[in-house]
């Protein structure tokens, strides 16, 4: 049985500027870093020559409850990746989701700060999330990342949970 989720992870060109712009422009936490260049690691990825470099965020303030951190960077020092188009209808493509209340205003300061976007925050009028609103935007590598804010109703239940736990 699956008992909960641990972290999601993106593959980065570069650990230094991924560690500075999701720290920086994003506003996660840098739970912890760390090389690998060890058995198990290359057991694991299924290449004998891995060599990696890892960071671990969270979102400042916020439970996590099994794991220390939400998302994971892991850039390959060896054997180096090719870059690959990352649209998001690309079989394998991923993206991640944070929930916030205050989209519009984390939307003008990214874009202030140079984020690309695909589009402005957008009105939720159909499924599960109506009445929320949400955009789409890019990491340094072309990963797609979302600000996902919920309806009024859906956010007050939301509060409701965190203040209950």
């Amino acid at each position: 049985m699956i008992i909960g989720v641990l972290h999601f992870s993106f593959t980065v060109s570069d650990i230094e500027k991924s560690v500075t712009w999701y720290t920086d422009v994003l506003g996660l936490e840098l739970v912890n870093r760390q090389s690998q260049n060890n058995d198990y690691t290359k057991k694991l990825v299924g290449m004998t020559d891995a060599v990696l470099e890892v960071a671990r965020f969270r979102i400042p303030g916020v439970s996590l409850g099994a794991s220390d951190h939400i998302l994971e960077l892991v850039h390959y020092v060896t054997p180096v990746g090719q870059v690959i188009p990352l649209a998001t209808n690309s079989p394998g493509v991923a993206h991640f989701a944070f929930l916030v209340d205050d989209i519009v205003e984390r939307f003008n300061r990214l874009k202030n700060l140079g984020v690309t976007f695909r589009n402005p925050p957008v009105a939720i009028t159909e499924g599960t999330n109506r009445g929320g609103m949400v955009c789409y935007f890019q990491g340094p590598d072309g990963e797609t990342l979302e600000f996902l804010q919920p309806s009024p109703e859906n956010l007050e239940k939301i509060r409701h949970n965190e203040r209950d736990e």
